[in-house]
C-alpha cells in the first residue's frame, strides 16, 4: 500500500469538485490540493504560461509533498500541459478532459454536444481532438466563455 498523498491542482477553487469526488470514491486516500488563486484565471493567458504554472505546481506537489500521482483538475492546464507533465514527471499525471469527454459521449441522446470553456481551453482544441480520437461521430460545438 502506497500511503503517499494524491496531489490535485486547479487555477482556483473549481477543482475542489474533483477533490470532493475523489474523497467520496477513495476515502482512505490523503489529498493535497493547490488552488492557484494568485494567478487565476489561466483561461485568457497564453497556453505556454499556463503550462509553466502547471509545471511549477506539479514540481511543488512532487518535491514538497511526495505525491504518488497528480490530478490536473483544471481544463485549461490539462489542455496546455497534460502531455508535457506526463513526460516530465515520474508519477502518473491525469487530467479532466478525457473523463469529461467520456461522460459527454455517454450522456448525449441526440449525438450533439456543446462544450463551453475558457478561451485557452477552447482555443487549444483539446476537446475537439479527444472527441475525434474516439471516432464518436457526435456533432461537437465548442464556445469560449471568457
Amino acid at each position: 500500500m502506497d500511503d503517499r498523498p494524491i496531489g490535485v491542482f486547479d487555477s482556483g477553487f473549481g477543482g475542489l469538485t474533483v477533490a470532493r469526488a475523489m474523497v467520496d470514491l477513495l476515502p482512505a486516500e490523503d489529498i493535497v490540493y493547490v488552488g492557484d488563486t494568485a494567478r487565476y484565471p489561466y483561461g485568457p493567458r497564453p497556453l505556454e504560461e499556463g503550462r509553466a504554472f502547471a509545471r511549477q505546481i506539479t514540481r511543488y506537489l512532487v518535491e514538497s509533498h511526495g505525491v504518488k500521482m497528480v490530478v490536473v483538475a483544471c481544463n485549461t492546464a490539462s489542455a496546455a500541459a497534460l502531455q508535457a507533465l506526463q513526460e516530465e514527471f515520474d508519477v502518473p499525471v491525469v487530467g479532466v478532459i478525457e473523463p469529461g469527454v467520456r461522460a459527454m459521449l455517454t450522456a448525449t441522446r441526440n449525438g450533439r454536444v456543446g462544450v463551453i470553456g475558457t478561451v485557452g481551453t477552447i482555443r487549444s482544441g483539446a476537446y475537439q481532438r479527444a472527441v475525434a480520437t474516439r471516432g464518436a461521430g457526435v456533432a461537437l460545438t465548442c464556445a469560449a466563455c471568457p
